[in-house]
């Protein structure tokens, strides 16, 4: 029998009270195993040792396996990845942060687990999208995720106003994520792309001590920044959102 790929979420950024955003059960079941497939090894080893100071870790840390897959790995390397799975060891597959396969390249080794017959279990923890959704105030029975926007300003402002007529005309929510320094940057687009009744949400830093969520008009935005009240998501992980009214 195979062994079973486990969807294990990670922190949303750092944290010494793994407890509030970890389930006891999903810590325990991480201290269990002793092979991971991690967007990053360094990332998965600091999170380890998180749920070490919980829950004992069954191997030395030193002992457990961490291989990593990242937007760098080759898509015939997969394959090698699954093979202590199919020779009956159970497995967890950790993002660098939240819930792995989401925004994630760990979505295509899920999809390959289940073209060989590995069972997979998605366990619970934080999802930034799924939270700035709740947390907004904009339409939760209809929302899409668009990742990452273009770079170029005009390319950018080009799919800004593309969102916004479709959340316009679907009554969707539109969500969006953006390097953290370029935040300011991305908000500056917004306002400038989107009409002044437009619903924007910022949500920064979700789950930690440090988060900030905030969803006002794209005039009332304006406002704000004409008044020196900048947000404060310089460098810190955000989700953006946009409801057109």
């Amino acid at each position: 029998m195979p062994g079973t790929l486990y969807l294990i979420p990670n922190t949303l950024g750092e944290t010494e009270a793994l407890s509030h955003v970890i389930p006891e059960h999903v810590q325990a079941l991480t201290a269990s195993l002793g092979y991971f497939v991690a967007e990053n090894a360094k990332t998965a080893r600091a999170f380890l040792k998180l749920v070490n100071a919980q829950h004992p870790l069954a191997r030395p840390l030193q002992e457990i396996r961490i291989d990593e897959l990242n937007v760098n790995t080759p898509a015939q390397a997969l394959a090698a990845l699954l093979e202590p799975l199919k020779a009956g060891q159970d497995a967890g597959l950790l993002s660098e942060a939240g819930v792995p396969a989401v925004a994630d390249p760990g979505a295509d080794l899920v999809h390959l687990a289940h073209q060989h017959g590995i069972p997979v279990r998605p366990l619970v923890g934080p999802s930034s999208l799924l939270l700035s959704v709740m947390a907004s105030g904009l339409n939760g029975q209809s929302f899409a995720f668009n990742g990452y926007l273009p770079t170029d300003a005009a390319a950018r402002a080009k799919r800004l106003k593309e969102l916004e007529a479709r959340s316009r005309q679907d009554k969707q929510t539109q969500l969006f994520i953006e390097t953290p320094y370029r935040n300011a940057a991305m908000l500056d687009a917004l306002l400038a792309s989107c009409a002044g009744s437009t619903l924007i949400c910022v949500a920064t830093d979700i789950s930690l001590p440090s988060e900030s969520i905030r969803t006002q008009s794209s005039a009332q935005w304006k406002a704000q920044l004409a008044a020196g009240k900048t947000p404060d998501f310089h460098k810190k992980p955000t989700v953006f959102l946009l409801l057109a009214q």
